[in-house]
């Protein structure tokens, strides 16, 4: 055994896939690597891709001087796979399977595991997933919705809200398996999670269902009007599911999904930018106190982060509002590569037990 566990890092995107190596807790490099579309269109399907970028990577490696025999855990995003419960998983046979025939969807996530596996291999140690996009928690009552055809989904940025539980938990003095905790991560998406006892128990469908509005996304809309706006005849339902997802929230309003930008307009007096931008944090801390009646008030901390907890008069028009029901804290950005980073980390210390994956 090493004296330090070294771990590698993937992260595929679309046209990229992000690696870090790490000892320990100690960031060794990260860098991403861009894919051209000529390279990228070689290749019929996205999982077909995962030779082509384990060729890259390992290439990257060599590069920095670092062997792969001396890896102690190859850790990538999590895919599409069946709904389930966070933690480490240890990529096997039947996830594998599961990513390879994109089951349940087709996205450059899928080919974490893919890739994890196949490095994982050359250096004879495993390959894990952590918390993947797929992270369903959710209690049965928070799944239904006012109608039978509807139902409420667990949809979120399972990552980096966990892994930022985790660090308020810390901060606590006390394990995330023992806290209760809100926390709201803020992007492109808005997603708001009650987590109890280390399982995120309710949790707005992030993607294109319910909760605030965000940069480009309108969420929680008056049903009658939206219906009614659908049979208007003046839309299509491409450009409706637009207005949703893509074309909503500050875009829709203000003609960006920038916040420096619209933090530059209120400095300049822009006065619809600045309503815009204080409703938007108004309708964040309402959710925020929704999600403390799913934990009875029994809220350990508040905690919130994403790349817009980075505007400190923004996080404070929020704060100023849920204060009153317990401590925030505030992590400001995405810690996607340290919480996969740690997730094998836990793994590996014996402090937690990869999890089985099963179809």
């Amino acid at each position: 055994m090493t004296d330090k566990f070294r771990v590698l890092v993937i992260n595929p995107g679309s046209t990229s896939t992000k690696i870090a190596f790490y000892e320990d807790e100690n960031e060794v490099f990260t860098t991403t690597i861009k894919h051209s579309s000529e390279e990228l269109s070689k290749f019929e399907r996205i999982v077909d891709q995962y030779n082509f970028r384990k060729s890259v990577i390992l290439e990257e490696l060599e590069k920095r001087g670092i062997d792969v025999k001396s890896i102690d855990a190859v850790v990538g995003r999590g895919g599409l796979l069946k709904p389930l419960e966070g933690g480490t998983y240890e990529v096997n046979e039947a996830m594998k399977e599961t990513l390879r025939s994109c089951r349940y969807g087709e996205h450059a996530s899928n080919l974490g595991a893919l890739i994890a596996d196949e490095i994982a291999k050359i250096a004879d140690c495993k390959a894990y997933i952590v918390d993947p996009v797929v992270v369903d928690e959710m209690e049965d009552i928070a799944r239904v919705a006012g109608h039978p055809l509807f139902e409420r989904k667990s949809i979120f940025h399972a990552l980096n809200q966990k892994a930022t539980a985790r660090k308020a938990a810390q901060a606590l003095g006390k394990r995330y398996e023992d806290v209760n905790l809100i926390v709201c991560h803020m992007g492109g998406g808005i997603s708001i999670g009650a987590h109890v006892k280390g399982r995120v128990i309710d949790v707005n469908n992030a993607l294109d269902g319910e909760g605030p509005f965000s940069p480009e996304r309108s969420m929680t809309l008056p049903s009658g009007d939206l219906v009614r706006l659908c049979f208007s005849g003046k839309y299509t339902k491409e450009e409706v599911l637009k207005m949703i997802k893509g074309k909503g929230g500050l875009v829709a309003h203000l003609g960006t999904n920038d916040a420096v930008e619209v933090e530059k307009r209120i400095e300049a007096g822009d006065e619809k930018a600045l309503l815009v931008y204080k409703a938007m944090a108004y309708n964040i801390a309402k959710f925020i106190g929704m999600m403390a009646t799913v934990l009875k008030g029994d809220v350990d901390g508040i905690v919130i982060t994403g790349g817009l907890a980075k505007g400190d008069e923004f996080v404070g028009w929020i704060a100023d509002r849920v204060k009153w029901i317990a401590p925030v804290f505030v992590f400001p950005g995405e810690m996607e590569m340290e919480a996969l980073r740690d997730g094998a980390l836990r793994v590996l210390r014996g402090k937690e037990e990869a999890k089985v994956y099963t179809e």
